[in-house]
Order: structure tokens, then sequence, then C-alpha cells
């Protein structure tokens, strides 16, 4: 006999009564579970067995503090909301009401719209990224009677008494642009 061929022989016997026992313990588990489980033909314990119920897990995503809880919602106002400020057929008060504190910046839309440049411009938004639940860059083209005249252009959309409105800032950056020099009232 070799030293410690015993032992290595017992170790063997051992986890082969372990793995037994682990077995006979599965069986017996898996057997009372089924135990109940019938073919319906009419032998057997005629009690319904419990339903199973299976426990989901309730997601705990929370908003991103960047982004609104409705990003697909609001992207879609931003979008409307720009294109509508933008379009030459909107009248002036319903384009206050898409302009962040717009109802004080009567004479900053006029000056835009005057200008004859101004009533002819019309955007298309390309991109909305918010940086935070109530404001978003926004990538977007402005045209001039179906041209494209300043392609890639950012402003900032932000959300103001529940509605996402171009911001003054880009307005008046627009404005700026006009080169009259002066700077627009409410810039």
């Amino acid at each position: 006999m070799v030293l410690g061929s015993d032992l290595r022989r017992n170790g063997r016997r051992g986890n082969r009564r372990r793995v037994a026992g682990l077995l006979a313990a599965a069986v017996l588990v898996l057997g009372g579970g089924l135990a109940g489980c019938g073919d319906d033909s009419g032998g057997g314990d005629n009690t319904t067995p419990p339903t199973p119920t299976v426990e989901t897990p309730t997601p705990t995503t929370q908003p991103s503090p960047t982004t609104p809880q409705d990003t697909a919602a609001a992207e879609k106002q931003i979008r409307t909301n720009w294109q509508k400020f933008f379009d030459p057929d909107v009248p002036l008060k319903d384009k206050a009401a898409l302009l962040e504190n717009g109802d004080k910046l009567g004479p900053l839309l006029e000056s835009f719209s005057d200008d004859p440049r101004g009533g002819q411009v019309e955007a298309v938004v390309d991109r909305v990224e918010f940086t935070s639940p109530t404001e978003a860059n926004v990538t977007y083209a402005l045209t001039l009677k179906g041209a494209t005249v300043l392609p890639g252009a950012t402003g900032t959309a932000v959300l103001q008494d529940d509605t996402w409105k171009v911001s003054v800032k880009t307005l008046c950056g627009l404005v700026g642009m006009s080169g009259n020099g002066t700077p627009a009232p409410g810039c």
C-alpha cells in the first residue's frame, strides 16, 4: 500500500457520499414539489396544486438627471414648437407663446419678424439633446425660401410653464446675426 493512497480513496468515497446525499435531497425536494402533479386520469389526490407565482422585480429606473420624464414626448414637442416658431405664417402672438418669456419680449419678436429675412426663415430640427429635465440643446438648419442658409445651427430649448420653448439666447443670437449693429430689445 502506498502512503496516502488510503486518504485519496477515502476522500473520493467521501466526495461520492456527499454528491449522493445532495442528489437524494434534490430528488426529495423535487419529488415533493411534483407529488401534486398528475395526469388527470383520476389517480392520486384531487386537490388542485397551488398556482406558481413568479415575482418580477419592479424596475427601479429613475429618470436620468439630464432628461425629462418622457423624453420622446418632450423631443416631439421641441421639434413641433421650434418649427412653428420659425414658420413665417404663424402670427406673432402665437410665436410669443413659443419663446422663453415671450409675453415680455414683444419688441424682440417684432425686431426678428420685421427683418425681411426673418419673415422668410424656417427651421428644421436635426437633433435634440437634453442637458437637464428643463433644457435641451437643439441642432437645426435654417432655410430661406426653401434653401438651407444655416446648416448645423445650434440653439437651446427650455421648458417653461409646461411648454418647450425656443430660448431667448437662441433668438438673440439669430437677431445679432442680422448685422444691424444695435442689440435687439430684450437681448
